[in-house]
């Protein structure tokens, strides 16, 4: 069993794994988005893109304890569980498609996903109407099939989020409370279509701790007065891991 431990330990570039793990704990805890936009496109230059997606989902544990407490009580619970509940059925055909997927083809839809969701942030897209429960369903069961190949669980979610007319808090507590749940969701998934490893889930409790440390710092910083500021911070650090990201870098 602590073979898998002195494997994750072993990996090549284990110290820019755990580094990104911990800024985007940071940016998620503050901005209650972006962790996986940040850690996907770096880890997946030293790891195969599906143990990046089956560690970090098992880093997600530490938001039980840094995050979620505080969101759970701001969140609209009803509609966030509504549409966990739609992500779970189509996560399964995402995870199939990220394990039989070539891995070069992976890399650069996270990129693309990233730099598209990147670039509707910035834009400021916003909806008029208020969201059913079938179209959370909807944006729910999407985020569940692009999650589950990509590992990006949060493009979708937080778009829809961002582009509605709930308050700062409700949109933030939501997010959390969503990608958090959803992402230890989707464990039990992932063993049964064998990418939940024993070397990703010794490496998701080694990256558990500096996840954990950067989520509660970032918690700390927040306030929603200067959400502006922590946007525009998150926004650069995504727009970086992007580029870093990019497969044109190996030679």
């Amino acid at each position: 069993m602590l073979g898998g431990l002195t494997e994750a330990f072993a990996i090549p570039g284990l110290v820019w794994v755990v580094a990104v793990t911990f800024i985007a704990g940071v940016v998620y805890g503050f901005a209650g988005f972006g962790a996986a936009l940040i850690f996907m496109p770096v880890a997946t230059v030293f790891l195969v893109p599906s143990v990046a997606v089956a560690a970090f989902s098992v880093s997600a544990i530490a938001s039980l304890v840094t995050v979620v407490p505080r969101a759970w009580g701001q969140a609209d619970r009803r509609a966030v569980m509504v549409m966990i509940g739609a992500a779970v059925l189509t996560a399964p055909l995402g995870l199939y498609i990220l394990r039989t997927a070539a891995i070069a083809p992976l890399r650069w839809a996270v990129a693309g996903v990233v730099a598209l969701t990147l670039i509707a942030l910035m834009l400021g897209w916003r909806y008029e109407a208020r969201p059913t429960m079938p179209l959370r369903g909807a944006i729910g069961a999407a985020t569940g099939f692009v999650g589950g190949a990509t590992g990006l669980l949060g493009p979708i979610m937080v778009l829809f989020q961002l582009g509605g007319q709930d308050s700062v808090a409700m949109s933030r507590a939501n997010a959390l409370v969503f990608l958090t749940l959803t992402s230890l969701l989707l464990l039990p998934l992932m063993a049964l279509q064998g990418i939940l490893t024993l070397a990703a889930v010794w490496l998701g409790l080694v990256l558990l701790i500096p996840y954990g440390a950067g989520a509660r710092l970032g918690q700390a910083l927040f306030t929603p007065g200067r959400e502006h500021l922590y946007r525009q911070v998150a926004y650069g650090i995504i727009a970086a891991a992007v580029v870093l990201g990019l497969p044109v870098w190996e030679g």
